[in-house]
């Protein structure tokens, strides 16, 4: 994967400082990072059972867009550091609904090219103290060319959480991609996964239910970061039905793609559903 670099790195635009000196609704939040191109802050939510909630909030500049978890044909995924933080047994990061874009070179990346919340969900260590979160993020935006960008967040929770939750994260949470079965039922769904030949090589054949014809899209990862599967090609799209070909790229050496479970993500414009599971049998 190739990431351009550029030697002169240019401020934050105007509309990002604008935007971050806009307080959240409700609970906490840290101070805003700010590479050029983009702000970055962390929030704080509610406490739900014995877990805190919170955000990653990432505001992007018009025309600038950052990658997903896996970022496609090019670019660089994200990368967290928590080992600063202070009372934090676990830390479990959501992404929302991605799309596929351009790169300008014939290749697709994944990820955001509009303001997103991607939610963590917070289990300490000891329950009755607060948790001090300490973030080195390393992540990557672009507008022509693509930049590395570091953001250096804290923030500290209460051990009571800070309620109410703000409605930006609420409504983050509210739109991740639910999780779903193989075959399972449903407005959208994988019907099947199956490996074939295609061509003198082989390729995975995705069968899916969808609900509209816009901004029907699927991405698939394998079971590690080893992996760099190309993105699957859209075949067929009528009556409720889509189909995806992808083509056997990418896997690590000694590994069995048939063998694996893969994850699946299917988007059905605003709507998106993520299924584990290994290939359909034969």
């Amino acid at each position: 994967m190739v990431l351009k670099l550029v030697s002169s790195i240019p401020r934050i635009l105007v509309v990002l400082t604008a935007g971050a000196a806009t307080p959240a609704h409700a609970g906490m939040e840290s101070d805003w990072s700010a590479p050029a191109g983009t702000a970055v802050r962390l929030i704080a939510g509610a406490k739900d059972g014995a877990a805190l909630t919170g955000g990653i909030e990432i505001r992007l500049a018009p025309g600038w867009k950052t990658y997903w978890r896996y970022p496609g044909d090019s670019g660089i995924p994200p990368r967290f550091d928590w080992s600063g933080s202070e009372n934090l047994g676990s830390i479990a990061l959501s992404w929302p609904v991605p799309q596929r874009f351009g790169d300008g070179d014939g290749n697709f990346s994944i990820g955001y090219k509009s303001d997103v919340i991607l939610p963590v969900r917070i289990e300490p260590k000891d329950a009755t103290r607060p948790v001090k979160l300490r973030l080195d993020l390393e992540f990557a935006v672009c507008e022509k060319i693509c930049q590395p960008a570091h953001a250096a967040l804290t923030l500290d929770v209460p051990a009571g959480g800070a309620a109410p939750t703000p409605d930006a994260l609420t409504e983050a949470e509210a739109a991740l991609p639910g999780r779903a079965a193989l075959g399972d039922d449903g407005a959208i769904g994988i019907d099947k996964a199956k490996l074939e030949a295609d061509h003198g090589g082989k390729a995975i054949r995705i069968e899916a239910r969808v609900a509209g014809t816009d901004g029907v899209d699927l991405f698939v990862e394998g079971p590690n970061g080893d992996w760099a599967l190309p993105l699957p090609a859209l075949k067929r799209l009528e009556d409720g039905r889509a189909e995806f070909l992808m083509q056997i790229d990418g896997v690590p050496k000694g590994a069995d793609i048939s063998r694996v479970p893969l994850r699946f993500t299917l988007v059905d414009g605003k709507r998106a559903i993520e299924v584990e599971t290994p290939l359909s049998a034969p």
